[in-house]
């Protein structure tokens, strides 16, 4: 990405070898931003560069090789860009997997783990851009959470922990930002074709002899279900680029088929009553 005294706004991406980290990468080098693209392998940044050569956008897109969890290399990385553009206009946290498994059978280093990138490592990225936006008194912070920020399910402990925390995290600050002119937004993705589940859920392995078998290959069916008929992620990137163009976005954003009816549910109907649809509908066939 050429850098000058012109330079237009600038985008930092997290996890933006693929899924929506990738898609709104391009989106927001369509929209004229200059984008930083963050990834922790940098050996996979082909798909990303492949895609913004056709969109034609290649040359606003720089790719930097940012582990979220290295809290000291996110200090260093964030203070490069800044030192070099002398700006951060937008940051989208999207950088996060899933770990799946019941709660018995998860060891306490996997919990550490999925805490340690979807949300230590946000909290880092977003700690280190936050003087800058202050200083220039703009800026938007989009923090990627999910239905499971909002909704616990069995399986995914974790996963859903970690989106929770995102989840206050986020409202805090965006109470202790506003008055500097920085919107701070979750955007709470339901199901779409990404590969999260499949990379979170493809390590479960279930014992034989595991209280929980019957119940595993069941979500398991039950995810494999919903990945099969899941859109593709062409909302969720409008979204956030609707975000990005607001003057005053609101807090949340829920995204996808059914999320807005799930949330109203899970909000209105007494506790007994939805525990009784969620452990329905995992059982169904």
């Amino acid at each position: 990405m050429n850098q000058n005294v012109n330079s237009p706004s600038v985008a930092l991406v997290t996890g933006a070898s693929s899924g929506f980290g990738l898609l709104v990468s391009v989106a927001l080098a369509r929209e004229g931003y200059g984008v930083i693209a963050s990834m922790r392998n940098m050996q996979n940044k082909e798909m990303l560069a492949t895609v913004a050569r056709e969109a034609g956008v290649y040359d606003r897109i720089e790719v930097i090789s940012l582990d979220v969890t290295d809290f000291a290399a996110v200090e260093s990385v964030v203070n490069d860009v800044i030192n070099r553009y002398e700006r951060i206009d937008v940051l989208v946290n999207n950088a996060g997997f899933a770990v799946g498994g019941f709660v018995e059978e998860l060891t306490l280093e996997e919990w550490e783990r999925q805490f340690a990138t979807n949300f230590f490592g946000l909290v880092a990225v977003t700690k280190a851009v936050l003087p800058i936006m202050r200083t220039q008194r703009s800026g938007k912070i989009i923090n990627i959470s999910s239905i499971s920020g909002r909704v616990g399910f069995p399986a995914i402990g974790p996963y859903v922990a970690s989106k929770f925390a995102v989840e206050g995290f986020s409202e805090s600050l965006r109470l202790e930002m506003l008055p500097y002119g920085v919107y701070v937004v979750l955007i709470e993705p339901g199901s779409f074709k990404t590969n999260i589940w499949s990379k979170g859920l493809q390590g479960v392995s279930v014992r034989s002899d595991s209280p929980y078998e019957k119940e595993m290959k069941t979500i398991m069916q039950y995810v494999n279900r919903v990945a099969k008929t899941a859109p593709p992620p062409d909302e969720v990137i409008r979204q956030i680029i609707k975000v990005v163009q607001s003057p005053t976005p609101r807090l949340r954003y829920p995204v996808g088929r059914g999320v807005t009816l799930t949330l109203r549910l899970k909000n209105w109907l007494p506790w007994k009553w939805w525990e009784w649809i969620v452990i329905k509908s995992f059982k169904r066939k």
